[in-house]
């Protein structure tokens, strides 16, 4: 269970992955020993689970983002595996969900253009084995966009 701290902890570096450990305890109130002892205990027990770089997509002529709506024609594991293996393989493919409702999985795809995006699709996804159909929405506008997560949710330890 986490305190106040180890969530203090968690708010910041998601904030900023690369706060020195000296800036770290200094935000959250502690010395720097006790700070890195539950940093690396986080880090532990997987509550992290690594450290990166958020690039801008636009820089890296990343200009489209899709999203995929699959269905599949089964859910055998022999129909499944190798489109998940396929999934796997492509950088493109940011995100992919198994979701209840009209499609099987929600794919997340971000290309350079249309073009590339179709041949994605057309060369990969639509020759995996087992599935049916794929509808794409567009993203148009992203008013929003968040790695963070709300901890504020997250249940305390009595020792809070």
């Amino acid at each position: 269970m986490l305190d106040k701290f180890d969530i203090s902890i968690l708010a910041a570096l998601q904030k900023d992955g690369r706060l020195s450990n000296r800036d770290l305890a200094d935000k959250i109130g502690l010395s720097t020993a006790p700070c890195w002892r539950r940093l690396k205990r986080l880090e532990d027990e997987g509550y992290i689970n690594c450290y990166t770089a958020e690039l801008n997509p636009k820089k890296v002529n990343l200009n489209v983002i899709a999203f995929a709506q699959v269905s599949m024609d089964n859910h055998h594991p022999e129909t499944l595996e190798p489109f998940l293996s396929s999934v796997r393989k492509y950088p493109e493919i940011q995100e992919c969900h198994s979701v209840s409702g009209d499609c099987d999985f929600l794919l997340k795809i971000i290309t350079r253009d249309l073009n590339s995006y179709d041949e994605l699709l057309s060369k990969q996804l639509l020759q995996a084995k087992g599935v049916r159909s794929v509808n794409t929405m567009f993203s148009m506008k992203q008013p929003k966009i968040t790695r963070e997560f709300p901890l504020s949710e997250f249940p305390l330890s009595d020792y809070s």
